[in-house]
């Protein structure tokens, strides 16, 4: 089993910048992908970006390419996910998640473990 903590959301101004961690531990030697994903209320959890555990390769969703960044400390088992030039419409709850099976993945259903989400508000 692996156990999530996020942290680092709030309130921001559009434009403005906010840093997401995400503290994992338990069974953190299976983890070979993390990811950043976000769900407003009645819609589907949207995948905003992911990063291999050991490589450390980045992709993202191109709604955020250019302005969020995804990065990990595998020292600390944490994973950060720097986002930057915000806007109203990335105001969702935000969740990490990992998993074992795959590398890298952008669909939710490949991942095992999930946080208990962290809100980010943009105002206009």
């Amino acid at each position: 089993q692996v156990q999530l903590v996020e942290s680092g959301g709030g309130f921001v101004q559009a434009g403005g910048s906010l840093r997401l961690s995400c503290v994992a531990s338990g069974r953190t030697v299976a983890i070979n992908g993390m990811g950043w994903f976000r769900q407003t209320p009645g819609q589907e959890r949207e995948f905003v970006a992911g990063i291999s555990w050991r490589g450390g390769v980045a992709y993202y969703a191109d709604s955020v390419k250019g302005r969020f960044t995804i990065s990990r400390d595998n020292a600390k088992s944490t994973m950060y996910l720097q986002m930057n030039s915000l806007r109203p419409e990335d105001t969702a709850v935000y969740y990490c998640a990992a998993g074992f099976q795959m590398v890298a993945s952008r669909a939710a259903g490949e991942y095992n473990h999930w946080g208990q989400g962290t809100q980010v508000t943009v105002s206009s």
